[in-house]
């Protein structure tokens, strides 16, 4: 009997140990340090050049290890700018995480991309890869293009950050896939 209490005293505390490693590596940690601003207006330049602007009620930065990260709890708006320094295009999300290493910023809820010729694309996610100047989603989109009377529906979009150009990687243009796909925008 007391062998019996003594192993699984030991199998308890090993269980535990592991338990415990596990939650640490959820837990943020000690060193990660954190950077809060407010009314934040970054600017992205090449050449000396200002190409885009963002700007933001919020930015939180978060720095650890190699895994340096900026958070728009409140949303943010980014203007792709030509040499004049005069928007091409425009994208607001109510939420963000950019991923310094990767270059690419994650925008969700309430996302929306619009051009000069007010071509307007809607979609529940977003990414902006910086290096290749492209946006895409694999989620539901709508795009409304006023000056041609059309509205598009599909799953799946690449664009140039300019929203110049475009792809719906599976178009959708039956009348009954409109509210399955308006849903599917809302979530």
């Amino acid at each position: 009997m007391r062998s019996l209490f003594f192993i699984s005293s030991i199998l308890f505390v090993l269980a535990c140990t592991n338990e415990a490693k596990e939650l640490r590596a959820v837990l943020p940690k000690h060193d990660m340090k954190i950077e809060i601003a407010e009314d934040v207006t970054i600017l992205y330049s090449d050449s000396a050049i200002v190409r885009v602007r963002i700007t933001s009620p919020a930015l939180k930065r978060y720095e650890s290890r190699g895994e340096n990260y900026d958070e728009f709890p409140q949303g943010l708006l980014v203007e792709f700018l030509d040499d004049r320094k005069k928007p091409k295009s425009w994208l607001k999300a109510d939420y963000a995480i950019r991923k310094e290493n990767a270059k690419k910023i994650f925008v969700e809820d309430n996302v929306v991309l619009y051009n000069k010729r007010n071509d307007q694309l809607m979609t529940s996610e977003l990414i902006w890869d910086e290096n290749a100047e492209e946006l895409y989603t694999s989620k539901a989109v709508k795009i409304a293009q006023p000056a041609q009377g059309d509205t598009s529906f599909g799953f799946g979009f690449k664009a140039d950050q300019e929203f110049t150009r475009f792809e719906i990687q599976r178009r959708f243009s039956a009348i009954k896939n409109v509210d399955e796909l308006t849903s599917e925008l809302n979530k």
